[in-house]
């Protein structure tokens, strides 16, 4: 049964107040939360070129506007080295993580951030009209991000893995790799639903020559990983997200990239 509004308000009231004397009442100015930002595009784009773009500026703004007890920054990273970064407490937390992907042996707690995208294939239109393109891998050109973890793949993000057994051409560019599609230098390129309908905004040209497909590679349900002696604890982050879920502002910032808000946060 949906709460009646007013119940709903309150409840947010009374959990943003929870969070408010959650916050350290000694501090004197803003406690500072160091979010790595890795190259993950249309979540984080390019970081360490301090551009501001992507998803998590967003959120960061977001997060800051709404509260004046911490105060959320981005500190550059690396998909190889994000989890380094975050055992050595260079970071406080790594965020968009999902179980796959090899931080099980990393001290951390996990909070769930009610968030799906999912991984599709993407071909030229021409070649994907045929019958199960997408369900035979063998003997297809892939264009894939170095680093990254897929699930056709066992999650293996060896390069010379993904090169033998796939044929693989590896880059650090998504962009780079549809308009390898598109230009026939490769057969499928794998990218985030969200990546791919960014791209078609920026190049509708685009539309009409790529096809991504019905079969998911993998849903990614995103995790932040917050280390042990973070400077915010688990509780109080999630019950930010969830203000930010109940006042909307969290679905104005993904749904448009097709990143769906699950019903509940588990």
């Amino acid at each position: 049964m949906t709460p009646a509004p007013g119940l709903k308000a309150l409840s947010t009231l009374l959990l943003f107040a929870a969070i408010w004397l959650a916050a350290p009442a000694w501090a004197a100015e803003q406690v500072e939360v160091r979010v790595g930002a890795a190259h993950f595009p249309p979540y984080t784009v390019r970081p360490e070129q301090g551009a501001g773009a992507g998803l998590l500026v967003q959120l960061i703004d977001a997060l800051n506007r709404l509260q004046p007890g911490y105060r959320f920054v981005l500190v550059p990273t690396s998909v190889q080295r994000r989890f380094s970064d975050l055992k050595q407490g260079r970071t406080d937390m790594a965020i968009f993580e999902n179980p796959q992907w090899g931080w099980a042996q990393v001290p951390h707690q996990a909070v769930d951030m009610g968030l799906e995208d999912a991984e599709v294939f993407v071909a030229r239109t021409s070649s994907a009209q045929s019958p199960g393109y997408f369900d035979d891998l063998r003997g297809k050109r892939l264009a894939l991000f170095n680093g990254y973890h897929y699930a056709f793949a066992g999650f293996n993000p060896d390069p010379g893995y993904l090169r033998n057994a796939f044929n693989a051409t590896l880059t650090y560019s998504h962009d780079s790799n549809l308009l390898m599609v598109q230009a026939g230098r490769a057969d499928i390129a794998l990218v985030t639903r969200s990546f791919f309908n960014d791209f078609i905004a920026r190049n509708p040209a685009s539309r009409a020559q790529l096809l991504p497909s019905q079969r998911i590679d993998q849903l990614y349900h995103h995790y932040a990983l917050l280390r042990p002696g973070a400077p915010i604890p688990a509780q109080s982050f999630a019950g930010l997200l969830q203000v930010l879920r109940d006042n909307g502002q969290l679905g104005r910032i993904f749904e448009p990239y097709g990143i769906q808000l699950t019903p509940e946060l588990h």
